[in-house]
C-alpha cells in the first residue's frame, strides 16, 4: 500500500493481493469519507440489506471497480469501514451493493477525506444495523 497525505486528503494505492479491508483498516481512521476509488477486485462479497439481514452475493473472478464510496467511523472502539461499490464484470454487466469482502486484483486507487472536529460513531440499533451517529468533537 502506498499512501500520500496532504492536509485532510489521502491518496491510497493498494497493490495486487492485498486484502481491501485489512489494508484500509491499517490507516486507523475513525472519522472520514471514502470519496471514491477505481481499480480491480476479486473474491468479492457484496451484500444487500433486506430489512432483517444482509443477503450476500459473491463475485469470484476479476471485476472492475467502477464506483466506491463510504465512510470511516468508530465502532466498538475500533476503526470501521462502511462502503458500497459498483463492479463491472467481463460480460459488460454490473453488480453492486454493500462491500463486505474483497481482494485487490490489480490496483486500487482511492481518495479519502479525513474529517476533523467530527466524531463518527456507530451504534447497534434494534434493526440489527450499526447506525451512524455523527457529532461535533
Amino acid at each position: 500500500m502506498f499512501v500520500v497525505e496532504s492536509g485532510q486528503d489521502l491518496i491510497v494505492r493498494l497493490q495486487p493481493g492485498e486484502d481491501f479491508f485489512e489494508s484500509l483498516s491499517s490507516l486507523h481512521l475513525t472519522a472520514g469519507v471514502l470519496v471514491g476509488g477505481i481499480g480491480m477486485l476479486r473474491d468479492v462479497t457484496l451484500a444487500f440489506w433486506t430489512g432483517k439481514e444482509y443477503k450476500e452475493h459473491k463475485v469470484s473472478g476479476p471485476a472492475e471497480l467502477l464506483s466506491l464510496q463510504g465512510n470511516f467511523s468508530l465502532r466498538e472502539g475500533k476503526s470501521h469501514i462502511h462502503c458500497h461499490a459498483i463492479l463491472g464484470l467481463e460480460d459488460g454487466s454490473t453488480v453492486g451493493g454493500h462491500l463486505s469482502k474483497a481482494t485487490v486484483h490489480e490496483t486500487n486507487e482511492i481518495y479519502i477525506k479525513k474529517l476533523s472536529g467530527i466524531v463518527m460513531e456507530r451504534k447497534k440499533e434494534p434493526s440489527g444495523l450499526w447506525g451512524l451517529y455523527p457529532q461535533r468533537s
